[in-house]
């Protein structure tokens, strides 16, 4: 007994005491629950950020209904430079995160038609605890070059909180695609990846489902969840982190010791796709082969530092490493400097180490009235005593250069562009479970490496909640090579073996008649020219309806 009063008067105890007390005991709301990034509100605060109106760090997605709700009362308070159309949507958003930002007394119901202004399947709130479910629901129809196709999709989302600082998200859809052509592999485009699913016939069938849990303090969040952790901008795809392979488990950390400081870090398990022959083994059951199939295991680790030396102005600079076999907990030191530890716990082997990169980003927003100019830079390999040689340069690296301009002669007409260079080999490893890859998609950009890409864009919301865009997209893709050609002097040139130019026109609507219920039509135009000659041309007409996130 004497003993345990000694601990418990230790000053170490007393500190942490005193720590987890503020921690817990604050008013404020913080509850983590990320909010999926298809929601308009994004899109919104992205222009606000154009604007100069509000201050977001969206270079890494998604954000939590707190933040968003916290950004939105920022633009409310300045509602004076807003037109019409703009204060509409503000109202419209506002209404679907006010329950973030509020205490209620005990209710309970199911079928609610506007609770908190936006129709509810069941919710039960409690002071600052809420459960939320909505069901999550779509058809879509259309045409692809001449041949018939169909999407429907049925789900559900239950978010809420857990106190002031914890909070939950879960969402679950089942996928059906049928018709005379079904995207299987959903290959080069920018179409989120699958893992898994049932194909037969003319149906493909699969699964999408994503969930977190965080826990959220004044400068800070910790949070464990399977999501796609989206770092950069871009509007055609990003090179960095993107969202086209399936979500991911992962754990994340983010802090920002002070305002202009935002340190991230995040761990993630993937999927090889890489049978491992050594760990498979028989059962004797006499069906599907007899075998017990094991992957090789697959982690991602990934960190980054964002400074803000002034309004708008952002700057990050990280490096991430792909490793297989085994979970090395040196990678879970989210201060860890990856390439050197890579070095030290493989003795410099290259059959031993991991497939490592760095990255960079600035952006600069309102710096010109109403502009947002952006470049991102992915290395993967790099010789920086022979960068600018011919022969001997291994400058396996991609970069993205952009920019958008907001309120171009009409008020919410934004007009933008951004060129993508993805050079040989960015993205590879000599270790087939070290790609930067999972479920065999591409971690970053869709279109995967020796490519390039012209786009540009035109958006125009008319009336509040009517988004329209037009586009224009210009390829050149190269093939993949081999490993030998990957680490051979000189490195083959940008677009070797020539594969195909491409090129698309298109045009979309979409319309949110009330919250999370969205009318969509796309309609695009796309022109594939084969280096062995022959061309590809075909329409794709697609309308549909959604509900749920």
């Amino acid at each position: 007994m004497q003993l345990i009063k000694l601990i418990l008067n230790t000053i170490y105890f007393k500190k942490c005491a005193i720590i987890l007390i503020v921690l817990l005991s604050t008013n404020s709301t913080y509850s983590q629950i990320n909010e999926p990034t298809n929601h308009q509100a994004y899109e919104y605060l992205y222009r606000m950020a154009q604007k100069g109106i509000v201050n977001i760090d969206d270079y890494i997605l998604p954000l939590d209904r707190a933040t968003i709700y916290q950004l939105l009362d920022t633009v409310k308070t300045k509602v004076q430079l807003l037109n019409k159309v703009e204060k509409e949507e503000l109202n419209f958003y506002l209404n679907d995160f006010l329950i973030d930002n509020t205490t209620h007394t005990e209710k309970i119901k199911a079928l609610d038609k506007k609770y908190q202004n936006r129709p509810r399947l069941f919710y039960a709130v409690k002071d600052d605890k809420s459960i939320m479910i909505d069901p999550i629901f779509g058809f879509s129809a259309g045409k692809y070059y001449d041949k018939k196709a169909t999407n429907y999709f049925g789900g559900i989302r239950v978010y809420g909180k857990l106190g002031k600082r914890i909070g939950f998200n879960f969402s679950y859809r089942d996928i059906t695609e049928t018709g005379d052509t079904v995207d299987i592999a959903k290959g080069f485009n920018a179409l989120k990846g699958r893992a898994g699913g049932l194909y037969s016939g003319n149906k493909l069938n699969y699964g999408d489902f994503n969930f977190n849990i965080g826990y959220k303090w004044k400068n800070g969040m910790l949070s464990v969840g399977k999501e796609n952790i989206v770092f950069g901008y871009a509007q055609s795809g990003n090179i960095i982190l993107s969202d086209k392979a399936p979500s991911y488990p992962y754990i994340k950390l983010d802090y920002y010791p002070f305002k202009w400081l935002h340190f991230n870090y995040m761990h993630g398990w993937l999927m090889s796709n890489v049978i491992d022959s050594n760990a498979t083994y028989g059962t004797g059951s006499g069906v599907y082969g007899s075998e017990r199939l094991v992957y090789v295991p697959k982690f991602i680790a990934h960190h980054s530092i964002t400074i803000t030396p002034t309004k708008g102005l952002k700057i990050s600079v990280g490096e991430s490493m792909v490793y297989s076999d085994k979970f090395d907990i040196g990678y879970l030191i989210p201060i860890n400097f990856f390439k050197g530890y890579d070095h030290y716990a493989s003795n410099s082997d290259i059959r031993l180490g991991g497939n490592g990169q760095f990255f960079g980003q600035i952006s600069s927003r309102n710096h010109i009235k109403n502009t947002h100019l952006y470049a991102s830079l992915f290395i993967d390999e790099i010789r920086l005593s022979k960068i600018f040689s011919k022969h001997n340069n291994r400058n396996q690296l991609g970069y993205t250069i952009g920019g958008s301009i907001t309120d171009v002669g009409v008020k919410y007409l934004t007009l933008g562009a951004e060129y993508v260079h993805i050079n040989p080999f960015v993205y590879s490893n000599l270790i087939p479970a070290q790609l930067y890859t999972s479920h065999n998609y591409s971690l970053g950009d869709w279109m995967g490496n020796n490519a390039d890409r012209l786009y540009a864009f035109a958006k125009y919301t008319p009336v509040a909640k009517l988004k329209t865009k037009a586009w224009f997209q210009y390829i050149r893709k190269g093939g993949a090579g081999t490993i030998q050609q990957q680490y051979i002097d000189p490195m083959p040139p940008f677009l070797f073996d020539k594969l195909f130019n491409q090129t698309e026109v298109g045009l979309s609507l979409q319309y949110e008649w009330i919250q999370s219920c969205r009318f969509n039509l796309l309609m695009a135009h796309t022109t594939t020219d084969f280096e062995t000659g022959g061309s590809n041309k075909g329409l794709t007409l697609r309308l549909g309806i959604s509900y749920g996130l």
